[in-house]
């Protein structure tokens, strides 16, 4: 994943931001709080005037990371992930409550669950989730590992809203998973 600095914020992602922020300063429980983010990001998906052309921009080899904000106080990052055709995530979970929204495209996505094997354990593949422009899905910790992809044949660009500063952690993602897996 190649990532980008913090642009300058246009209207659209300032009422974006403001509206995030109204959702996340309510204190409440982090799936709680993903549900309203999820809310709060559903009616502006989609807008041509969300995001510039360079941040609808790809990196031929991986995945693309567009930091929009970070919120001083470190309560949440707003990026937006772009993914050329083909391109996948690791398995992986997050350190904390996400919210992702599909702007353009379609991204697929496989669940899975830490399922004990033993001595050690193995992931079990629970669901597999298209979601296209305009849908949204929330999510908090545990029981957030998965695996996300563009497996469409355009550029897929999405917005994900993490309750954390990326910019200060450097990624969302807590654990990389590197067990055997059961389609």
């Amino acid at each position: 994943m190649t990532t980008t600095p913090l642009p300058t914020a246009n209207p659209r992602l300032r009422a974006l931001v403001a509206d995030l922020r109204d959702a996340v300063d309510r204190g409440l429980p982090p799936g709680t709080t993903a549900r309203l983010v999820a809310e709060r990001l559903a009616p502006h998906l989609g807008a041509p005037d969300l995001l510039t052309a360079a941040q609808c921009e790809g990196d031929p080899a991986r995945y693309r990371q567009h930091v929009l904000h970070a919120e001083p106080d470190g309560g949440f990052s707003v990026v937006a992930l772009v993914w050329l055709p083909g391109q996948a995530t690791t398995v992986h979970d997050h350190v904390s409550w996400c919210v992702t929204g599909v702007h353009r495209g379609e991204e697929h996505e496989r669940r899975f669950a830490l399922v004990p094997d033993g001595t050690s354990a193995r992931l079990v593949a629970t669901q597999d989730v298209v979601s296209r422009a305009g849908e949204v899905a929330a999510f908090a910790p545990p029981g957030d590992i998965h695996l996300v992809r563009n497996g469409g044949d355009d550029t897929a660009v999405s917005l994900h809203v993490y309750g954390a500063d990326i910019t200060r952690l450097g990624t969302s993602i807590r654990r990389v998973y590197r067990l055997p897996v059961d389609a």
